[in-house]
């Protein structure tokens, strides 16, 4: 008995000496702010397998890959001078980057496991903005800000890539409004494909959009607008819209059929800084801070930013 008492006492002991530490608040496993290279001028941002991020540079066309969970990374694909990366897609069956070109009319293709572009499509020329690109089941779909079109680029089931001769282009009709400045912007599609979803930053509209023929339909959103819209992220009936310049990510939910919406929150952070994209990851979002008209963009730090969805 003495020798029960004894051990007992002492496994006590340990118990209480071991609880604070065990019973402490761990530390926080997703960083709040994910810095980025000094002068890299971010602009869009895809999740990839895992923990894994991408980001792309305005400054000369770099893709730079980190973890959310750590909040470390490296370049996976470096730039070149005239090169520029807009918005950014990652497709999980064949781990290749989408990534829009911008002022240079093109759309380029990337091993994320190896950072070797696989493909470059040439959609126009120099004087259009080539900005988004959403990924579907059986195509890549990106965005021209400065004319009113889509371009289509098919692929298979498991991803591969169409010659340069498949590329299909959209033009946006129906209740499409083009307007002077800068028009279609963010995109997105529902699950299965079947409808894109399209933000006009000027105008401040949503349009679902027929994937095959661009046909454009306005969602009604009562009166109320998304103008300065930039990324935009569909979560199963909730849409996130990016409002860049205003530090704003608006929450509007969407009706079944998508022909109309309810603006019902703004998310809001200090540590917004001219945000233009976003990407989810559990329950949070992942804002790039692009930081449009810092006084001198190539020295200047850019970082990611992550909040709670509403």
């Amino acid at each position: 008995m003495y020798r029960a008492s004894v051990l007992f006492s002492l496994v006590m002991a340990l118990v209480l000496v071991l609880t604070p530490t065990a019973l402490a608040a761990p530390a926080e496993v997703f960083p709040k702010i994910i810095p980025l290279p000094i002068g890299f001028r971010p602009e869009g941002i895809a999740i990839g397998n895992g923990t894994d991020f991408y980001v792309g540079s305005l400054a000369n066309g770099a893709v730079y890959k980190g973890d959310l969970r750590t909040g470390q990374g490296a370049i996976l694909v470096p730039g070149e001078p005239g090169r520029v990366t807009v918005g950014i897609k990652f497709d999980k069956r064949s781990g290749y980057l989408f990534a829009a070109g911008g002022g240079t009319g093109f759309g380029r293709v990337y091993d994320t496991r190896t950072g070797q572009e696989v493909a470059a499509f040439q959609f126009t020329g120099p004087g259009s903005f080539i900005n988004d690109v959403i990924v579907t089941r059986s195509a890549a779909y990106f965005t021209n800000s400065s004319q009113p079109v889509l371009y289509k680029v098919p692929l298979s089931r498991n991803g591969r890539l169409p010659k340069s001769s498949a590329v299909q282009v959209l033009t946006l009709s129906g209740d499409w409004q083009q307007v002077a400045g800068f028009n279609a912007n963010g995109i997105d599609a529902t699950p299965n494909g079947k409808t894109l979803i399209v933000v006009n930053s000027t105008v401040g509209a949503l349009y679902r959009v027929n994937p095959d023929t661009g046909k454009a339909l306005l969602i009604d959103l009562g009166g109320a607008t998304v103008t300065a819209g930039d990324g935009i992220l569909l979560d199963g009936m909730t849409l996130y819209v990016v409002r860049n310049r205003l530090n704003q990510i608006a929450v509007i939910d969407m009706a079944p059929d998508l022909a109309s919406g309810r603006l019902v929150s703004t998310i809001t952070d200090p540590a917004f800084r001219v945000p233009t994209t976003i990407a989810e990851f559990g329950r949070s979002l992942y804002a790039v801070n692009a930081r449009f008209g810092v006084p001198d963009p190539g020295n200047a730090d850019y970082d990611v930013v992550r909040v709670s969805k509403r």
